[in-house]
């Protein structure tokens, strides 16, 4: 540390005590949403939430997470691509990728255009995981309207562009070519474990529904169940508080070399 500038040293304390200020800011976050996260009740498609609903006001729930297995209200959606695989959300996204000649550069820049996007779904509930046949379920309302990313990839193909001697000719001409389109499907597949987070309500005796919060909150889809959803959340928080103690030791090392450097050189004066 003696052979670098003391300014450059500086520098790297001031940005590693700036990091780790930093990181501890988004490792306090993440704590507060834990703990409001830990707050939110969790359920299954089951008798106890239907005993919970009717001894609720209004037999309804603000904010809870239902964890269950996806099952089709009707017939399913089929993948259009894989067989036997069905889902109850399905995206379907076409995108193609072309190459233009940049006159001042005197180079071929990329860009992406025609992408179709189109979106599918039935209705589809909830049930209880290892129930094969049961009444209780928990129907989705206005799936499409939750964030979260559930939906799973199921294909994707990249298609490269055939070059032959008359597209040649004519790209030079237009000064655009065809590099390459992508085809993508992806589905909320029947039979995948999900937790929904949202307002449930009961419609008669035995109905529920899981829908938008009316309070303002957030309507959410995760593809897993919410043991897993927690262990991530607190992975997270976990690495931003490794993060912080990194960079706030980092910090201090550097700090006590340049002190210890300064009183030294005085030292050495002084002798």
């Amino acid at each position: 540390m003696g052979d670098l500038p003391v300014n450059l040293v500086l520098i790297g304390v001031g940005s590693s005590f700036a990091f780790s200020g930093l990181f501890y800011h988004l490792y306090q976050e993440k704590k507060k949403e834990l703990k409001k996260l830990k707050e939110i009740p969790i359920f299954k498609p089951d008798q106890h939430l239907v005993r919970v609903l009717r001894a609720s006001p209004h037999k309804r729930l603000q904010y809870v997470a239902i964890e269950g297995l996806v099952q089709a209200d009707g017939e399913p959606l089929a993948s259009r691509f894989v067989p036997r695989c069905f889902g109850v959300i399905q995206k379907l996204a076409v995108e193609e990728h072309w190459k233009y000649w940049n006159t001042l550069t005197r180079t071929w820049n990329s860009r992406t255009m025609n992408r179709k996007e189109t979106s599918n779904s039935v209705p589809f509930s909830l049930v209880s995981p290892g129930a094969y046949i049961t009444d209780l379920y928990v129907k989705v309302q206005n799936p499409l309207e939750a964030s979260g990313c559930y939906l799973e990839r199921v294909y994707y193909k990249l298609k490269r562009a055939e070059e032959g001697l008359v597209n040649m000719a004519l790209q030079g001409l237009s000064g655009e070519k065809p590099v390459a389109m992508e085809e993508s499907e992806e589905l909320l597949r029947v039979g995948s474990l999900v937790t929904g987070f949202g307002e449930v309500v009961l419609e008669g005796s035995q109905v529920m529904r899981l829908q938008a919060p009316q309070d303002g909150r957030k309507y959410i889809l995760v593809p897993t169940d919410y043991r897993s959803f927690m262990d991530r959340h607190e992975s997270s928080a976990s690495m931003w508080k490794t993060l912080t103690a990194v960079t706030g030791l980092t910090g201090a090392s550097l700090l006590a070399g340049v002190i210890y450097n300064l009183v030294g050189k005085k030292d050495d004066r002084s002798k």
